[in-house]
């Protein structure tokens, strides 16, 4: 393995600040310009130098602030090693161990994160291993705040995939059965229901983690069954609980794209006439304009609330629609319902 002073291409291994399964990550200097400070992620047998090579090219030309930028690539070198850019920080589970964040914050670090996976959706690129521990946060949110633009940054898309064919880029697929996937710790909690069945990924793939990380990041605990954030902590506004519940949702009824689950965080209060909404009376969501359905409870869209009050599940405290028979959530037959407060 790596030693600390070790030449890596044109750096100087200086720290190790990270390990795993996969190998090691280290900071490094440049050897002769000593202010250029990088991370080096370096494998540590033959089966994640694969990985390193789906990395290396998944992240080439993904130019965005809160992406983490490559530097520099060779699988072929020894070690063979990726070169990104240095974030001296803290990732988002440091972040979330430490304390439980406000819904400010919170909203804030998801945006980014979703602006992020916009970039890079729109290239084709699902991440499909997004969880706290590749979202880093740069120090400089001490003095200028989780809003600051470029504070939040993804990293490793070690298990990245292209929706689209693209010449020179490496055809694979992971799934529960795959070896490697046994070993990733904790990744299963931010896991949609279709990757963890095998079944094909889209952009929606990551929405999913999003929820589960937004849920995490306002009440301190992953999301289990149906409860809401608000379940957990009551200053969490109805918003935000169904900016999570589109998230967090089997997939046809999940956001449609990164962009949609940005305008549910807006945070803005909905205008007076969803208040006044009764089922069936609106065509339009007044917040975003687009279709929704006469029995919505919530546009699909943007996730505004449409109706006054909104109906649950009396079994589980789950949102079924309108005129659902049974839950889809418990499965029992929908003989009373109680009105979210």
């Amino acid at each position: 393995m790596p030693t600390s002073g070790q030449r890596v291409s044109e750096y100087l291994l200086d720290a190790r600040i990270g390990a795993g399964t996969f190998g090691e990550v280290w900071r490094a200097k440049h050897h002769v310009w000593a202010q250029q400070v990088v991370a080096i992620k370096i494998p540590n047998n033959a089966e994640f130098i694969r990985d390193l090579q789906r990395e290396g090219l998944a992240v080439q030309g993904l130019e965005h602030p809160n992406i983490v930028r490559a530097i520099g690539f060779d699988p072929y070198a020894d070690p063979p090693y990726l070169v990104m850019e240095y974030i001296a920080g803290k990732s988002l589970r440091q972040v979330i161990r430490e304390s439980r964040m406000n819904v400010a914050d919170a909203v804030a670090v998801m945006r980014q994160v979703l602006e992020g996976l916009e970039y890079a959706h729109g290239r084709g690129l699902v991440h499909r291993d997004l969880k706290p521990e590749n979202v880093l946060v740069h120090e400089d949110v001490a003095t200028k705040g989780y809003a600051a633009p470029g504070v939040v940054k993804i990293t490793d898309f070690g298990f990245g995939q292209r929706t689209t064919p693209q010449t020179g880029s490496i055809a694979y697929s992971m799934s529960l059965d795959h070896e490697q996937a046994k070993k990733i710790v904790g990744t299963i909690d931010y896991m949609s229901p279709e990757q963890r069945t095998g079944e094909g990924v889209d952009a929606r793939t990551d929405l999913y983690a999003c929820g589960a990380m937004l849920f995490e990041m306002v009440t301190g605990e992953r999301p289990t069954g149906t409860e809401v954030p608000s379940d957990l902590r009551n200053d969490v506004p109805k918003w935000i609980d169904e900016a999570f519940r589109r998230s967090y949702a089997r997939l046809d009824r999940r956001f449609a794209s990164a962009t949609e689950m940005t305008s549910a965080l807006r945070g803005a209060e909905p205008p007076a006439l969803v208040k006044n909404r009764q089922p069936g009376e609106l065509a339009a969501c007044p917040r975003c304009s687009r279709q929704v359905g006469v029995n919505d409870q919530f546009c699909m869209h943007c996730g505004v609330q449409l109706v006054t009050a909104v109906k649950r599940c009396g079994h589980c405290g789950a949102y079924p629609e309108a005129d659902d028979q049974f839950c889809t959530h418990c499965g029992r037959t929908l003989t009373r319902m109680r009105l979210a407060t």
